[in-house]
């Protein structure tokens, strides 16, 4: 029997609701059951209100301190980072030489997909050394995919440390009898079809090419609402403004609903009941949400970005005639998609993190 480790897990954390923090969620609960000992030191948008489910963060020096006080403790960390976020870099590297200073090698997940802001090593070959020491200390990479692994091996990494394991697995789909909130089940009632969306308010995103798209179908349809997800968080409020306006001057205020967050049981009850999934983000590489409409039966229509399961209808990211197209012609052609939409094979790949984490 494996002895009980005690992991520190270095992340953004619901809420809100995002890809890798939910992830964390589900992790944190199974190492829990199986006897470790699992703290979340949260460095995403909720870091400073208090919470039993995870440490707060207070600012840098704060984060330091806690990060060397776990680590004396006989905490391994698990850091979480993606190849978008510079100040990300330097929180991983910090915690990564505290971690080792303190005797532990720590664990590295390297998110998201293949074609990053930082990411891989043609786009910012400055950046070469920096790479060289966060993907150095740890004793194992984690990331996504054999495609991301390809990348992270660029940059002279033993293949032996880097570990494809998909954020996506069967502990997801767990079902529950959940209740939608009542403003988002009265949308439903109004419209024959919703068009689910989960999005953020940043660049990669593309909200503003999602809500012309929408508003092109829209003035040809009247059966169609579109329902955005998860805007909470991580907002660029310049951005959030331009798409509020674009909403109003398009008149579509009733034709869109907008939820801050959703707890993931009620969002897998929102999506099992869209008529169709939209994902407009580019460098989500094998993104869960699309696995789990697929999982559920939904058609998905999402940006290309190279690394889309089997099943999924893409369309050019910035195109919004393309993107109403798709969508219009799913809605069309619905039951035939449907019939023959392939299923991704679900499997435990928090059971194969966990083994890998605390062998």
């Amino acid at each position: 029997m494996t002895r009980a480790r005690r992991i520190l897990q270095i992340t953004s954390y619901p809420p809100p609701r995002a890809g890798w923090g939910v992830r964390v969620q589900y992790l944190k609960r199974q190492l829990e059951e199986e006897g470790h000992r699992c703290v979340v030191l949260n460095i995403g948008s909720s870091r400073s209100l208090p919470s039993s489910e995870y440490e707060s963060v207070l600012g840098a020096w704060d984060y330091i301190r806690k990060v060397w006080r776990f680590t004396r403790q006989g905490f391994v960390a698990h850091i979480h980072v993606n190849g978008a976020s510079p100040k990300g870099f330097v929180l991983a590297i910090t915690a990564e030489l505290i971690n080792l200073l303190g005797g532990h090698r720590p664990f590295l997940t390297f998110h998201a997909g293949v074609d990053q802001v930082y990411f891989p090593r043609p786009k910012f070959p400055i950046l070469l050394p920096m790479y060289w020491v966060l993907f150095g200390l740890p004793r194992a990479i984690i990331c996504n995919s054999a495609d991301v692994k390809a990348k992270i091996l660029e940059y002279g990494v033993n293949a032996d440390k880097v570990f494809p394991i998909p954020a996506f697995s069967r502990q997801y789909l767990q079902s529950v009898d959940e209740r939608l909130p009542d403003e988002i089940a009265a949308f439903y009632a109004r419209f024959p079809h919703v068009v689910f969306c989960y999005t953020k308010i940043r660049p990669l995103f593309f909200p503003e090419v999602l809500v012309t798209g929408f508003a092109r179908l829209a003035s040809s349809r009247d059966d169609v609402g579109l329902i955005l997800c998860g805007v909470a968080g991580h907002m660029e409020p310049d951005l959030w403004r331009r798409v509020q306006t674009l909403i109003a001057d398009c008149g579509l205020s009733e034709r869109v609903a907008i939820v801050d967050d959703l707890a993931h049981e009620a969002f897998l009850v929102a999506l099992g009941r869209a008529s169709l999934y939209v994902r407009t983000h580019v460098s989500d590489g094998v993104c869960s949400s699309v696995l789990e409409a697929l999982a559920l039966g939904i058609p998905v229509v999402a940006s290309e970005n190279h690394q889309r399961p089997p099943g999924v209808i893409t369309y050019s990211p910035e195109d919004a005639e393309a993107l109403r197209a798709a969508i219009d012609d799913v809605l069309h052609r619905r039951a035939e998609i449907v019939a023959c939409l392939p299923r991704p094979v679900v499997q435990d790949t928090l059971a194969e993190e966990l083994r890998l984490l605390t062998a």
